[in-house]
């Protein structure tokens, strides 16, 4: 009977507890959102949501709260797929959010399409697009945004234009929004690296918005943690004008303080380990290694604490592009190829990728594979395979296939007819053998420089190499008719000389017709050449007035040469040369074993050969110890032969032993010279080969 009086209890206590309404569980809910309070604020949401199910301000409330809470992404992204289940509520913009948040960019993209009229997904989308690589697109977005109704547009916007590669417009764009590059610290920044894209260092090297942080009344530290980008930027710009020293000491000084965040100090370790080069490649690879780490997601690698999320592509590439590198530079082949292969998936639209691919193979001695893939890339891609078939052509002729790094630049439209290009490709084909394709070259230059309209052409320069190399290859008429219109379009010295030489050997009549042109030489004009080609040679020149000077000062310079001074040599210490000694053994150069005075060591057979374990040895011992004992005594006749007999065996072998010996000291006697003659013929190819 005692359960009922308490769940009677029970059920007036709930009764007595006050219904809170939903006006004040939202007055409750927006005081927490206002304070920052968001777990809290997820709670009055599942009560409101408990209340009234389906409530989309209380959803909305949910999602907004769980974003901003700390870790809690992944519950905003099931909030979503919760209510999109239960209700026709859209929430596309906050899910594209959350998969931007957790770098699922490609999803957030997708999640987006439908939402592109409202200022926040087209920020979103920007924001995404920016952060692939699309810097095109984001800029073009960012242009159709009203701008009055974005604070702080003009940042965004620079930083836009200049990864896009449009840093030309930055200074335009500022004008049109009537902003000046100094008016924010972050604008200043990203101004100053529109200047050094357009390698305006010096102005990009003034351009420092200090005061506008001063103007802020921070601590120092926090305008030091502050300006770490700048000062980053500076020594950047230091390192590109060449001043080496101060670039390192600028960043050595940024990494020592620690006062910088996280994606500055990896761009400071990326340069730094950049300017190094490979001078200390496991110093190096130890700092890139705090920076990558394996991930157990699509992708294989991934930068640590985050700096996925706050570097850009191309500074995510060049952190990974500097790893492999360094892997390479240390014979590191296989973790090289585990990177390497995770790199056109990490950056799909990047020719980097596929030129590590190319030098990985390099490295391994497989040049023909290195050139099979930058050649199927530059087929399937020929938009962009200007710096692929550099690079192939580059592998090709350092493997010595010239014909195939001749056929790879001739595939360069932009290139093909420079001078520096078609001096390359004439001489790979002259290498490879193709005279004719080399001469082909020639002409097709020669004819693009003919209809060009440039001031600075090339013509002429392109005209007198070809020449010469015609001329060079028994190509005399093209030759003198190429000198023919060098002479008479330009008038070159150099041009009549080589048409004088040239139809010397075709015509005659046209080679003095054209050497009348040339301007007589001084001091040539009483020189009879028909008497001085009869001469049978130099005579002997006749003493003059300046013969005796002549002479004279051969005899001083002979003096001269006579009275060198003679040093004294040098002798040891306590050596008299008057009292030299015994001359020192010429074998002294030799081991002691060859010299002819060596005597081995003689081995003393009478100790006895120990065998088998301790005790054995023991046991062996005293039986012999006892078989002495019962042996009987010997006469003295038989001891006395014994001894005789003893004595001979022991002469016979000491005689037979220093025979032995002085045969191999004659032998080695004999070998001594041959061993000294071969080590003058060493010596000797040595200097041949220096």
């Amino acid at each position: 009977m005692a359960p009922k009086p308490k769940e009677k209890a029970k059920a007036s206590a709930a009764a007595a507890a006050p219904v809170i309404s939903i006006e004040d569980l939202f007055t409750s809910l927006n005081r927490h959102i206002q304070r920052s309070e968001y777990e809290q604020a997820v709670k009055v949401s599942d009560q409101i949501l408990a209340a009234v199910p389906g409530d989309e301000d209380a959803i909305r409330c949910k999602v907004v709260a769980l974003v901003k809470a700390a870790d809690s992404i992944e519950e905003a992204l099931v909030a979503i797929k919760d209510s999109s289940k239960k209700g026709s509520l859209d929430l596309s913009f906050f899910k594209g959010y959350c998969l931007y948040r957790q770098n699922k960019l490609e999803e957030a993209l997708e999640s987006l399409k439908g939402q592109e009229g409202s200022t926040e997904s087209m920020l979103l989308e920007s924001q995404i697009l920016y952060r692939i690589g699309k810097m095109g697109a984001s800029v073009d977005i960012y242009q159709r945004l009203p701008k009055s109704t974005i604070d702080s547009l003009e940042i965004n916007l620079v930083a836009g234009l200049v990864s896009a590669g449009r840093s030309s417009e930055v200074q335009g764009t500022l004008d049109a929004l009537r902003v000046k590059a100094t008016s924010s610290f972050e604008l200043a920044y990203n101004t100053a690296c529109s200047l050094i894209e357009r390698e305006k260092y010096k102005d990009a090297e003034q351009l420092i918005g200090q005061e506008t942080l001063m103007e802020e009344n921070l601590a120092d530290d926090d305008v030091e943690i502050e300006l770490a980008p700048i000062a980053v930027q500076i020594a950047y710009v230091q390192q590109i004008l060449g001043n080496t020293q101060e670039a390192v000491a600028s960043y050595t000084d940024l990494v020592k303080r620690n006062l910088a965040d996280e994606s500055s100090l990896a761009v400071v370790v990326n340069n730094l380990i950049a300017l190094k080069g490979p001078k200390d490649v496991s110093d190096g690879l130890r700092k890139l290694d705090k920076l990558i780490e394996k991930s157990d997601g699509p992708e294989k690698f991934q930068l640590a604490r985050g700096l996925d999320l706050k570097l850009s592509q191309k500074q995510r590439e060049a952190i990974y592009t500097n790893r492999v590198l360094l892997l390479l530079h240390s014979n590191k082949m296989d973790q090289a190829r585990e990177l390497v292969g995770a790199l056109p998936g990490m950056f799909p639209g990047s020719l980097m990728p596929v030129l590590l691919q190319a030098a990985a193979h390099v490295r391994e001695n497989k040049a023909a594979k290195a050139e099979e893939i930058l050649g199927q890339y530059a087929d399937k891609f020929p938009d962009r395979s200007k710096v692929i078939l550099l690079a192939r052509a580059q592998v090709a002729a350092a493997a010595g296939h010239p014909q195939l790094a001749a056929d790879s630049l001739a595939k360069i439209p932009d290139i093909q007819h420079k001078p520096a290009t078609v001096s390359t490709i004439v001489s790979l084909k002259e290498r490879a053998g193709d005279t004719d394709g080399a001469d082909a070259v020639f002409d097709s230059a020669i004819k693009w420089w003919s209809n060009a309209m440039t001031e600075d052409n090339k013509l002429n320069t392109i005209m007198q190499e070809a020449a010469a190399f015609k001329l060079r290859h028994g190509r005399k008429e093209e030759a003198a008719r190429l000198y023919e219109q060098l002479v008479k379009s330009h008038g070159s010295i150099e041009a009549l000389v080589g048409l004088i030489q040239t139809a010397a050997h075709v015509d005659i009549e046209k080679a003095e017709a054209y050497e009348k042109q040339l301007k007589p030489l001084f001091g040539l004009k009483a020189i009879d050449v028909d008497s001085l080609e009869k001469t049978s040679g130099a005579k002997q020149a006749e003493k003059g007035p300046n013969a005796g000077a002549t002479e004279t000062y051969e005899g001083k310079s002979k003096d001269k040469a006579k009275k060198k001074r003679k040093r004294k040599p040098k002798y040891p210490k306590g050596f008299d040369p008057a009292n030299p000694g015994p001359p020192p053994d010429p074998e002294r150069w030799l081991p002691k074993r060859e010299r002819s005075s060596y005597r081995p060591k003689r081995k003393d057979k009478r100790a006895a050969q120990i065998r088998g374990s301790q005790g054995a040895v023991a046991k062996e011992a005293a039986s012999s110890s006892d078989t002495k004992s019962n042996q009987p005594a010997n006469p003295k006749g038989a001891s006395q032969n014994a001894v005789q007999s003893k004595a001979s065996s022991k002469s016979s072998k000491k005689k037979s032993r220093n025979a032995d010996i002085q045969r191999i000291n004659t032998r080695l006697i004999e070998d001594v010279p041959k061993l000294q003659r071969l080590a003058v013929k060493k010596v000797t190819a040595m200097d041949e080969l220096f």
